[in-house]
């Protein structure tokens, strides 16, 4: 469920992009803040229901995600997943079971995630390359498929 302050935030970038914030976009965004990581148009639409045609469903996520309220990640098979920006979770990466699918958020103790922002510097600076961000994603198989 979105809080008014987070539902001001959406509406404002949406606004910035001369888009609405209607009540589809509302409950695919609320979708997205109650979901354990990325999530895929058919997880969204099984969750959301027919308040929101599939079709619809697509057009949201094309509008949220040029508005940079979501952000898309491709998986191993091919599967776009969806969630919502750093922005609005806070930075985080993924687990992603190359069995069954699931994507898993985890955020790392500071000490390990200075660690990855080091490492990602030293990859650049071998080169010329200034990383501006990064997203890790560790592929492997979750506890119900080991």
């Amino acid at each position: 469920m979105t809080t008014p302050s987070l539902d001001r935030e959406v509406e404002k970038r949406l606004h910035g992009h001369d888009v609405r914030y209607t009540k589809g976009r509302r409950m695919v965004v609320s979708a997205l803040v109650g979901a354990d990581g990325p999530k895929s148009a058919a997880e969204l639409y099984a969750e959301i229901g027919p308040g929101v045609p599939l079709s619809s469903l697509y057009r949201t996520l094309t509008v949220l995600e040029e508005a940079g309220i979501v952000v898309p990640h491709l998986g191993a098979r091919g599967l776009t997943r969806y969630e919502l920006a750093e922005w609005i979770t806070g930075h985080h990466h993924h687990l992603i079971c190359v069995q069954c699918g699931q994507v898993e958020d985890v955020a790392i103790p500071q000490p390990q995630e200075a660690q990855v922002r080091e490492l990602v510097e030293d990859i650049g600076s071998l080169v010329a390359f200034t990383p501006m961000g990064h997203a890790l994603e560790i592929e492997g198989r979750c506890a119900a498929c080991t």
